[in-house]
C-alpha cells in the first residue's frame, strides 16, 4: 500500500459516514416529529408563513426610510428637517395607535388567522393587539391558524404606516407639525383600520361586492392619496407656487441625489409589500407565486418609469428626472392590486400607464391649484384607481362593478372624514404655518434647527 493509502481510505469511509448520516437526517427529522396528533407538514408551513411576514414585514418597513429620503430630496432645504421629524414620528405613531386600537378593527376577533367566522361587517372590535404566548410549543399551528399573531401584526402594521406616508409629502413645506401628527392618530388608529376591515377583515366589500385588492392599491394608496387631496384642499398652496395670472411657478427640491435614492428604497421595499401579500409560503405553489409577484412588480415600476422617461422627452423635449421617478412609484401602486395574475407583459403595460398618468396628471393638479408637493396625488390616488380597475383586465373573479363601487365608497368615506377632521384642526389650533414662518422654512419656524446648516437656505 503506497504511502498515505490509508489515511485517503480513512478519509474516504468519513466522508461516506457524514454522506449517509446527512441523507439519513430527513427520515430521522420525520421520525423524531411523529408525535401522535401534530402534523409535520402544518408545522412547516406555520414557521414559513410567519418567515415571510417578518420578511415582507421588514421590507416595507424600508420604506419609510424611502419616503423619507423621496420627501427630503423633493423640498427645499430649508424644510428638509421637518419633512424627516415627520416622517420618524408618523411611524412611531403608526405602530402605537395600530396597537392600540386599529389591528382589532381590521379583523373584528383580532388576528384573522385564528378562523373568525364573522364576516360582512362594517366595524371590527375595539381592543389591543394581543399576541401568542411566549415560547409557544408544537401545536401553535393549530393555536394561532397558519401563521404567528406576531409576524401578521408586524407585517399588517406596516401596511398602516405606509398610508401615513403617503399623506405627509403633499402637504410639505406649509403644514404645521402637530396637527399633522394629531391627524396621523386618527388616520392610523380609526379611519385606515375601519375601510380596511371592509376588504382585508371580511368586511362588506369582500362579501357583498367580490372587490378584490391584491395588496393595498385602494386600501392603502389611494386611501393616503385621499386623505392627502382633502389636506391640500383646505391647507390650500405654497406662497408663490401659482400666479394671479394663473401661470405655474415650479419649486424645486433640494436634492435630487436624495429623491433618487428614496425611489429606489421604495422599488426595494415593494418586494415585500407585494410578495408579501401572498400571506402564505408553506407550499411549493405558494414559494412560485411569491417569485411571479417579485417579477411582475419590478417590471410594473420598470414598464412605468420608461413611460415617464418617453413622454416627458415628447412633452417637454428634456426629461424631467421627478417625473420619472415618480413614474416607477406609479407603475409599483398600479400593479399592487393584482400582482399575481399578470403576465410580465401585461405588469409592463399596467406600470406603463401609471407613468402616463404622472405625467398628464401632475400638471392638471396645478391647473386646479392643487398644491402637491411630491406629486403623491398622482402617484398614489390617481395611479391607485388605475391599479384597481385594471385587475379586470387579468383576473377573471374581478367584476368593474364591484371594483369600481368599492372605490367609490372607499373614497367617499376617507375624503369626506379626512376633510371634517381637518376642518376642524383648522378652527381649533391651525393646520397652516404663518407666511412669515413659511418663508424662513420650517425647520427653524417648527423646530429651531436646520437640515443643512452650513448651507444658505435656499
Amino acid at each position: 500500500m503506497r504511502a498515505g493509502g490509508k489515511d485517503n481510505i480513512m478519509k474516504l469511509a468519513t466522508k461516506l459516514g457524514l454522506a449517509s448520516a446527512l441523507v439519513a437526517l430527513p427520515s430521522m427529522g420525520l421520525a423524531q416529529d411523529a408525535v401522535p396528533g401534530v402534523d409535520a407538514s402544518s408545522d412547516s408551513i406555520f414557521i414559513f408563513n410567519s418567515l415571510l411576514f417578518l420578511i415582507g414585514g421588514f421590507l416595507v418597513m424600508w420604506m419609510a426610510a424611502g419616503f423619507a429620503m423621496l420627501e427630503a430630496g423633493l423640498v427645499r432645504s430649508k424644510n428638509v428637517a421637518m419633512q424627516l421629524t415627520k416622517n420618524i414620528s408618523l411611524f412611531a405613531i403608526a405602530a402605537v395607535m395600530y396597537y392600540l386600537i386599529g389591528y382589532n378593527l381590521m379583523y373584528p376577533l383580532g388576528n384573522w388567522s385564528v378562523g373568525s367566522d364573522e364576516t360582512g361587517g362594517y366595524l371590527g372590535a375595539f381592543g389591543v393587539a394581543v399576541l401568542e404566548a411566549v415560547g409557544v410549543g408544537r401545536d401553535a399551528a393549530d393555536d394561532y391558524g397558519y401563521a404567528s399573531t406576531g409576524s401578521d401584526f408586524y407585517f399588517q402594521l406596516m401596511f398602516c404606516a405606509t398610508t401615513a406616508s403617503i399623506v405627509s409629502g403633499t402637504l410639505a413645506e406649509r403644514i404645521k407639525l402637530w396637527p399633522f401628527l394629531i391627524f396621523t392618530v386618527v388616520l392610523t388608529g380609526l379611519i385606515y383600520p375601519i375601510q380596511a376591515s371592509w376588504k382585508w377583515g371580511g368586511g362588506f366589500l369582500d362579501s357583498q361586492y367580490g372587490f378584490l385588492d391584491f395588496a393595498g392599491s385602494t386600501v392603502v394608496h389611494s386611501v393616503g392619496g385621499w386623505a392627502a387631496l382633502a389636506g391640500a384642499l383646505i391647507l390650500g398652496p405654497r406662497i408663490g407656487k401659482y400666479t394671479k395670472e394663473g401661470r405655474t411657478v415650479p419649486i424645486m427640491g433640494s436634492n435630487l441625489p436624495l429623491a433618487t435614492l428614496g425611489t429606489f428604497i421604495l422599488w426595494l421595499g415593494w418586494f415585500g409589500f407585494n410578495g408579501g401579500s401572498q400571506l402564505a409560503m408553506g407550499t411549493v405553489g405558494d414559494v412560485a407565486d411569491v417569485s411571479r409577484i417579485f417579477a411582475n412588480t419590478n417590471t410594473a415600476a420598470a414598464g412605468g418609469a420608461i413611460a415617464a422617461l418617453i413622454l416627458t422627452q415628447v412633452l417637454y423635449k428634456k426629461v424631467d428626472l421627478t417625473m420619472v421617478l415618480n413614474g416607477a412609484l406609479a407603475g409599483l401602486v398600479s400593479i399592487t392590486a393584482e400582482p399575481l395574475t399578470p403576465t410580465l407583459g401585461g405588469a409592463t403595460l399596467i406600470g406603463a400607464v401609471g407613468g402616463v398618468i404622472v405625467v398628464f396628471a401632475v400638471p392638471m393638479l396645478d391647473k386646479l391649484k392643487i398644491d402637491d408637493v411630491v406629486g403623491a396625488i398622482p402617484v398614489h390616488l390617481i395611479a391607485g384607481i388605475w391599479g384597481t380597475i385594471a385587475v379586470v383586465f387579468t383576473n377573471s373573479d374581478a367584476t368593474i362593478g364591484g371594483q369600481l363601487i368599492s372605490i367609490i365608497i372607499v373614497g367617499a368615506f376617507v375624503f369626506v372624514v379626512s376633510g371634517i377632521l381637518w376642518f376642524i384642526l383648522k378652527a381649533v389650533m391651525g393646520i397652516r404655518v404663518s407666511e412669515e414662518e413659511e418663508i424662513t422654512g420650517l425647520d427653524m419656524a417648527e423646530l429651531g434647527m436646520e437640515a443643512y446648516p452650513e448651507f444658505s437656505k435656499s
